[in-house]
C-alpha cells in the first residue's frame, strides 16, 4: 500500500513538474515573440523608405548628369513623364500600385499633368487608385527650360510619394 502511495505520489510530482516546464516555456514564448508585430511593421516601413530612396535615384527617374552634375533623390520631370505616358510597360517593374510626384514649391492648386499641359502642373500621377500603405521622401525634381533661346536647368522641391500593397 506504501508502495502504491509513493508511486502515486512520483507521478504526480512528474506532471506537475512537466506542467511547469510547459507552463514557463509558453511564457518565454509570449514575451519573446510580444514585439514581432511592431517589429514587421518597422521593417516594412524601413523598406518602404529605402525603396522611395531607390526609386528616386533609378535610372528611369533620376536626373543623372544631365543637369551638369550627379545628385542624389533628384528627378528628371521631362524623364517622368515619358514614363508616365508608357506606364503599361513598367506597370510590375517597381512592384508598387502608385507613384506621385507632387511640387511642393511654388505652392499652387493641385493639378494633375499630362503631355498637354506639362510643366505647369504639380502633380505627377501614374495611377488614380491609391491604396495601401504609403511612404514618401523629399526630392528634387528638374526639367530644362529655355528664355530668351538659352537652355537652362529649372528645379522645385518635390514629395515622391509611393503606394503599395502589404505582403
Amino acid at each position: 500500500m506504501k508502495a502504491q502511495v509513493k508511486v502515486q505520489q512520483m507521478v504526480f510530482m512528474l506532471i506537475v513538474v512537466t506542467l511547469f516546464f510547459a507552463l514557463a516555456g509558453m511564457f518565454i514564448l509570449v514575451v519573446k515573440y510580444s514585439g514581432l508585430k511592431e517589429t514587421a511593421t518597422e521593417l516594412e516601413e524601413k523598406n518602404a523608405m529605402l525603396l522611395v530612396s531607390k526609386l528616386a535615384n533609378s535610372p528611369e527617374f533620376s536626373c543623372g548628369d544631365a543637369f551638369e552634375k550627379s545628385r542624389t533623390n533628384c528627378m528628371d520631370g521631362d524623364k517622368i513623364m515619358m514614363l508616365k505616358e508608357n506606364k503599361d510597360k513598367y506597370e510590375d517593374f517597381w512592384d508598387v500600385s502608385n507613384i506621385e510626384i507632387r511640387k511642393i514649391f511654388p505652392k499652387t492648386d493641385e493639378v494633375v499633368c499630362t503631355l498637354n499641359n506639362y510643366p505647369n502642373c504639380n502633380v505627377i500621377r501614374f495611377n488614380s487608385e491609391i491604396s495601401g500603405f504609403d511612404a514618401s521622401n523629399f526630392v528634387i525634381l528638374c526639367r530644362k527650360e529655355t528664355s530668351e533661346g538659352k537652355s537652362y536647368n529649372k528645379c522645385e522641391l518635390a514629395k515622391l510619394m509611393i503606394s503599395y500593397e502589404s505582403k
